[in-house]
């Protein structure tokens, strides 16, 4: 079994979804149909599956299918229908849940494997644009047409008595971006609290989510559509509408560029009209864009870069076949929909070591909840409450803690990268 490196690109065209080798630059299967929404197309649970959300036909302009797609197989496997117009797609690591921006404004949370809707709510006044999440999958984040940034918290998303006893839903709304926000990037790493953000204001803005504010904002020459970070951290590339890639410092230790503008390093193109998609590979070596100037066959809206392993077949020496997996069935149109029975509660779990600020409310949140279980039980003894309540009063004050430590690191290292 080996590895092959993919580039995968959608287009606004119903051109499919065309497949490349990254190394060789052969074609590999293509899937059609699929007229892709710009930010709209992800492969889910580290490649297991594809899904795109649809632009609509001419006959409808409310309202367009999510595409699903296996490896193996050229064709739509799942159709499903959402109740309203799905631009940006999003995916948790592991493949467990689908987010989807609508263009009312709304954020929609499916389980993947039952197809449920678990969530939905308001989040903007206007269409969503883009959607990330933290490095740690505990916060996401969201940009729309208004220009507007918000953060969310997916444990307080769940909590029903936590969203009771706050004034707004999301932790942070920033509204610095005059236009359309159209790329959100998230660091890793040492830069998991830090975010970039593009807008059609022609800047690009950086912003601590530890902190809450913005640290910094770059002036570009044009319009930018697309970020993606380097993977080391120091620098992050803007894909514009000049047809130009800017390289653009992190750090401000690095030597600007005067003639491009203030920390902008300097820029490459290979495209003749505007840049709208950028990938980084696995190896953080090449960078891959897609642009307007149909390069491909189609103008390109999304690319996405997958590794993907490769079964080959001794008695065929030539072939190569994938695994095939089971196809998730199609994602409902409503919270609490399918045979009268209530949704599924989700379980949204922080990568360990990575938040202990939501770590700790999420564990003192359910011990609280398994006091209450034990006090409306005949058989329960005094006993269990009371090493629960202990249990639950050391949590709080050990996640109390590590959430002041945690933030004195973040600050820290934020005004040393970026030099405030």
């Amino acid at each position: 079994m080996a590895d092959e490196e993919l580039v995968l690109a959608t287009s606004s065209v119903d051109a499919g979804i065309a497949c490349w080798d990254l190394s060789s630059g052969a074609e590999r299967l293509r899937h059609r149909p699929c007229a892709s929404s710009p930010g709209g197309f992800i492969a889910v649970g580290r490649g297991r599956f594809l899904a795109a959300s649809q632009l609509p036909d001419h006959s409808s302009s409310t309202s367009a299918p999510i595409f699903f797609f296996s490896w193996d197989k050229p064709q739509v496997e799942v159709r499903s229908f959402p109740v309203e117009l799905i631009g940006p797609l999003l995916s948790n690591s592991d493949g467990s849940y689908i987010f989807g921006g609508g263009s009312s404004g709304s954020i929609y949370l499916w389980e993947v494997f039952s197809g449920k809707l678990l969530n939905k709510w308001n989040a903007h006044y206007r269409s969503v644009t883009c959607l990330t999440l933290s490095d740690d999958e505990s916060m996401l984040i969201s940009g729309s047409v208004d220009g507007c940034i918000r953060v969310w918290s997916l444990l307080m998303m769940f909590d029903e008595m936590g969203k009771e006893a706050v004034r707004n839903l999301y932790v942070y709304s920033f509204l610095e971006h005059t236009l359309r926000v159209t790329d959100i990037v998230s660091g890793h790493g040492l830069c998991n609290s830090i975010i970039v953000s593009s807008s059609e204001d022609r800047t690009c803005k950086i912003w601590s989510l530890s902190k809450g504010r913005l640290l910094r904002t770059v002036s570009l020459p044009a319009i930018v559509n697309a970020i993606a970070m380097d993977p080391g951290e120091h620098t992050f590339y803007a894909g514009c509408r000049d047809g130009k890639i800017y390289i653009v410092a992190l750090n401000a230790e690095c030597n600007p560029d005067s003639s491009h503008g203030m920390f902008i390093m300097g820029s490459f193109t290979e495209h003749r009209k505007a840049v709208t998609c950028l990938a980084f590979s696995t190896d953080g070596i090449t960078v891959v864009s897609g642009s307007e100037d149909a390069t491909v066959r189609s103008p390109v809206n999304n690319v996405i870069i997958v590794r993907q392993p490769i079964y080959s077949n001794s008695q065929v020496p030539q072939s190569r076949k994938r695994m095939h997996l089971s196809m998730p069935p199609p994602l409902n149109k409503y919270v609490n929909s399918t045979d009268g029975e209530l949704g599924s509660k989700a379980v949204i779990i922080p990568q360990p070591t990575r938040d202990p600020l939501e770590n700790g409310y999420c564990s003192s949140n359910v011990m609280k909840n398994q006091i209450r279980e034990p006090q409306n039980s005949s058989s329960a003894t005094e006993m269990e409450i009371e090493k629960l309540r202990m249990q639950c009063t050391r949590s709080v004050q050990m996640a109390q803690k590590w959430k002041k430590l945690y933030q004195d690191l973040q600050n820290i290292y934020v005004d040393e990268m970026l030099n405030i």
